[in-house]
């Protein structure tokens, strides 16, 4: 089956466009469920003119999420379908693999990449940003594309090039995808337990020792819902040509759709599938009338999709080489 982008992509001359989707969640088992902590703050529990809600889980957190279903674990490689994309594999002196740019918070920002005693890619790099921008104002399209020649899904999950020597800080590109969970309807189930000790119950507990009672709050809701966003308009800003905004937007509705059918355990006392049940399941909320394709059509796709943009990125096969050497 050929995948129709059409609904996803603006035409000449269309207004600023956004695809978003919303996800009706439920617990995979009973009503509780375990929503995200903050340090100093616990659960984020809000108010509105509907009633109480909680952020189930944070955008930074989805972010994470969305990279995740593109690595390989066990290869240590980035998943089949997405190879020939552009990234930066980081190796020890032995090239041991250590990280990459797809698993690290910062992306190239990563001192594994950039505060390595072997400088060969971070002075390149500075090369590069240099020409581009040195005494000028920053141009989204040039940073779209020397971006894209060494971490192509960095324009979709955003980058901050904070280091001084590179354009004095200015090199930002905010995230084109993001997403969260929210539930509304929201009462906190209380409940707790005991840490037991069975040698020593009356044990000092600051060291490990002794029986330790605790409390935890869980959480029902009346609706959980995930909430996606892909900012097409940005991804036709970049100004990267049609082969890499469709690209580009294929990768990021791919993430989406592997996040969902991967299944949503997001932690030990908070795993999640979709509720079919309540007639809603995966909408496409804008544009109108389209539908989030299946995980195997947009798996289908992506390999001719990487290979038409292979001249945009750098490295063998789309990878560039870092050694790191501690300082």
């Amino acid at each position: 089956m050929t995948l129709d982008l059409a609904p996803f992509l603006p035409q000449q001359g269309a207004l600023p466009n956004r695809v978003l989707i919303e996800v009706a969640l439920k617990p995979v088992q009973g009503t509780r469920f375990q929503p995200t902590g903050f340090p100093d703050l616990g659960a984020a529990v809000f108010d509105t003119k509907d009633g109480a809600h909680l952020l189930v889980e944070s955008a930074q957190s989805m972010a994470n999420r969305l990279e995740g279903v593109c690595w390989d674990g066990g290869s240590a490689e980035l998943v089949p379908a997405l190879r020939g994309l552009s990234y930066v594999r980081v190796v020890d002196k032995d090239g041991t693999f250590r990280t990459s740019s797809v698993l690290e918070a910062h992306r190239l920002n990563s001192p594994y990449i950039l505060e390595s005693k072997d400088t060969t890619f971070a002075k390149q790099l500075k090369k590069e940003v240099d020409e581009a921008f040195e005494g000028r104002a920053i141009e989204r399209s040039k940073l779209a594309k020397l971006v894209a020649r060494y971490d192509f899904s960095a324009l979709i999950h955003g980058l901050f090039l904070a280091k001084t020597d590179l354009a004095g800080g200015r090199l930002r590109i905010e995230r084109a995808l993001s997403g969260f969970i929210e539930a509304s309807g929201v009462k906190v189930a209380a409940s707790g337990g005991v840490k037991n000790d069975a040698l020593n119950p009356s044990g000092e507990a600051k060291r490990g020792f002794g029986n330790v009672p605790f409390q935890r709050d869980e959480y029902t809701a009346d609706r959980i819902t995930a909430f996606f966003s892909l900012d097409v308009s940005q991804i036709r800003a970049y100004g990267l040509g049609a082969a890499a905004e469709r690209l580009l937007v294929v990768l990021g509705l791919f993430k989406i759709r592997a996040l969902l059918d991967g299944g949503l355990r997001l932690r030990t006392a908070c795993d999640f599938e979709i509720d079919d049940a309540s007639k809603k399941g995966i909408q496409v909320t804008r544009p109108a009338g389209a539908t989030l394709p299946s995980l195997e059509d947009l798996l289908a796709a992506l390999p001719a999709l990487i290979a038409e943009c292979k001249p945009l990125f750098a490295g063998e096969a789309g990878v560039t080489t870092v050694r790191f050497e501690a300082s």
